[in-house]
């Protein structure tokens, strides 16, 4: 069941978001070799609180953490732990904040330090393939053109979009209806309508799309052992076209 936001969820998402979104600036900012993952863990959970929010992953489904941090293999779902942040690393931060009773959801990804060009390339790739895709979130468009948009433009660039894990609708619940893979068929799927609020969060791959998880039964990792990137936003479905709601501005 897909549940239209109104004008005023939409706003109140739009706050969640623009929290989320500035965790992320903050995190970009401070995040240096030799730091935690554990550590920029505690620097988003404080600036969530500080905000008025709360982290939406903190107890989700026995998630122990405040933000997922993967890096380089590891797809989605890293948890935040002892690992220290090396020069080169490639490391995906994604976070969710819960405030007056809305999600907001959105991740990045950053290079630290001096990486190989081909490193550069595919996170280049991963954040065009988001931005060729917002503008498909228009009422009367087809989820199945959201996911063809990222899976022509990521294959032609020689790389792979992970199929085990999609976007999602996002509001009161941290994930509702509808699914949205980031690969597929045009015209196919769900008709976009006023209203609906959900995530676009392409999951790339240097190599092979396929992925395993740990032992923590959280962390996705990439089948083959080569780099990942993702970017992610939430967008609303309005009369005027998408609207992004989780910018820091």
């Amino acid at each position: 069941m897909i549940h239209i936001k109104t004008l005023e969820d939409i706003e109140w998402i739009r706050e969640s978001g623009r929290i989320a979104a500035r965790t992320l600036d903050l995190i970009e900012k401070r995040l240096e070799p030799g730091l935690t993952t554990e550590q920029v863990d505690r620097l988003g959970h404080q600036f969530i609180l500080d905000n008025g929010g709360v982290p939406s992953t903190l107890g989700y489904r026995g998630y122990p953490k405040s933000m997922c941090i993967s890096i380089n293999d590891e797809v989605v779902h890293g948890i935040p732990g002892k690992r220290r942040i090396q020069d080169g690393d490639v490391v995906k931060v994604d976070v969710t904040v819960y405030k007056n009773g809305f999600h907001g959801d959105t991740a990045r990804t950053f290079i630290v330090g001096t990486a190989p060009d081909e490193a550069h390339r595919l996170v280049e790739a991963t954040r065009k393939s988001l931005e060729l895709a917002i503008p498909i979130v228009r009422e009367g468009n087809w989820l199945g053109d959201i996911g063809a948009t990222i899976q022509e433009y990521i294959e032609a660039q020689g790389f792979s979009v992970v199929r085990n894990f999609v976007g999602h609708g996002i509001g009161r619940e941290f994930h509702e209806d509808p699914q949205v893979p980031h690969y597929g068929r045009r015209h196919s799927g769900r008709k976009l309508e006023m209203g609906m609020v959900f995530t676009i969060e392409p999951m790339i791959n240097e190599g092979t799309w396929e992925v395993k998880i740990l032992k923590d039964g959280w962390t996705a990792v990439t089948r083959d052992g080569k780099l990942s990137a993702q970017f992610e936003h939430t967008i609303a479905v309005t009369k005027d076209g998408p609207d992004v709601l989780t910018l820091s501005d």
